[in-house]
């Protein structure tokens, strides 16, 4: 099965793109300077800043060349050289390096540089979802080579984001519901929703963006035994059986199965993790204890990766981008209707 992209035929992300070394095996750009995101008008849109991820082989030949090519995008840590920079990307926070605030073509842009070794492993095992949590929502895919075990784990990260959804819905539900959910996956645990984040992004997300969703997850449910998918009528049913959901627990990613067996295993006993799913598939709390378990991979990565960004971005640049977060924040908050509006 091919991954369903939503390729951009956009000049904008291809100059940009052409700017750096091109050793690249997967490249995307995301957020809410590519796509629309509800509340926001075009105009709005076109002002944000450009989010992307560029994936490679070898970060210490992609960073030798990049210092060479686009010097200027680095913080004071380029003096480090390549190798140090490599070493900051890969052993600390969720292994990805940004460079935030830099002005490419007109536009301010910020890109993150992920081996395609992490990346896989992020994919397939979400060791900290931290790139496989952008990747559960609609990207535009502007590069991808041929390596067969990296298609493979776009395809595995998107079903890992269904099974896990199915997990803390109900039996019923509709595609907007199952869309909000997977969406919010990598949001939650995340410490910058509490201060940082507009507190409606999710729905944001996802409401001008359904059709993207659509593209993106219809093939996976579809072939989903453990669902029945109306794509007419946008309406889902899936089976919330100890049996059902056993077999769902039983294809999580390894780490979320690693956080459950945490929260649910005593200290001491030591059982085995099929033993403890099935335990798990068998509490009316089931959801509950998939949350608890992402929040704790995603509040961990959003934290570490976070405190790095200090460095790879610099003072300045971090103090300047926090800023524009919490402004967001504000606008978001200043969006939402009072209580006395309402009634």
């Amino acid at each position: 099965m091919t991954l369903p992209a939503l390729h951009s035929t956009g000049v904008v992300y291809r100059r940009i793109l052409s700017q750096f070394p091109q050793d690249i095996s997967l490249a995307f750009a995301y957020g809410s300077g590519v796509f629309k995101q509800h509340g926001t008008s075009q105009g709005q849109m076109e002002k944000n800043m450009l989010d992307f991820v560029i994936a490679v082989d070898d970060p210490v030949t992609w960073h030798t060349m990049n210092l060479l090519q686009n010097r200027k995008h680095y913080s004071i840590l380029k003096l480090l050289g390549p190798t140090m920079i490599s070493s900051i990307q890969n052993e600390h926070g969720a292994s990805v390096y940004y460079n935030t605030l830099v002005p490419v073509d007109g536009r301010i842009i910020k890109y993150g540089v992920i081996s395609t070794e992490a990346l896989i492993d992020d994919l397939m095992h979400w060791k900290t979802m931290y790139v496989a949590g952008r990747l559960h929502k609609p990207v535009k895919m502007l590069a991808q080579s041929e390596n067969g075990k990296l298609r493979a784990a776009l395809v595995a990260n998107l079903k890992s984001a269904v099974t896990a959804s199915f997990l803390m819905l109900p039996e019923s539900f509709t595609e907007e519901d199952l869309f909000l959910q997977i969406a919010g996956l990598s949001y939650a645990g995340d410490f910058r929703m509490v201060i940082g984040e507009d507190k409606s992004k999710v729905a944001n997300i996802v409401k001008d963006n359904i059709q993207h969703f659509r593209i993106l997850y219809s093939n996976i449910l579809r072939d989903c035994p453990q669902v029945v998918y109306k794509p007419q009528q946008g309406k889902l049913e899936v089976d919330k059986s100890p049996e059902g959901q056993f077999i769902q627990l039983m294809a999580l990613p390894r780490t979320l199965q690693q956080r459950i067996t945490k929260l649910v295993d005593p200290p001491g006993k030591n059982r085995d993790v099929e033993e403890i799913l099935l335990q798990v598939a068998q509490d009316p709390d089931c959801g509950a204890v998939i949350q608890q378990g992402i929040s704790s991979i995603v509040k961990t990565s959003s934290i570490t990766q976070s405190i790095k960004g200090i460095a790879t971005a610099g003072m300045w640049k971090t103090v300047s981008y926090s800023s524009k977060k919490l402004m967001k924040m504000w606008k978001g908050w200043r969006r939402k209707p009072s209580v006395s509006q309402m009634s």
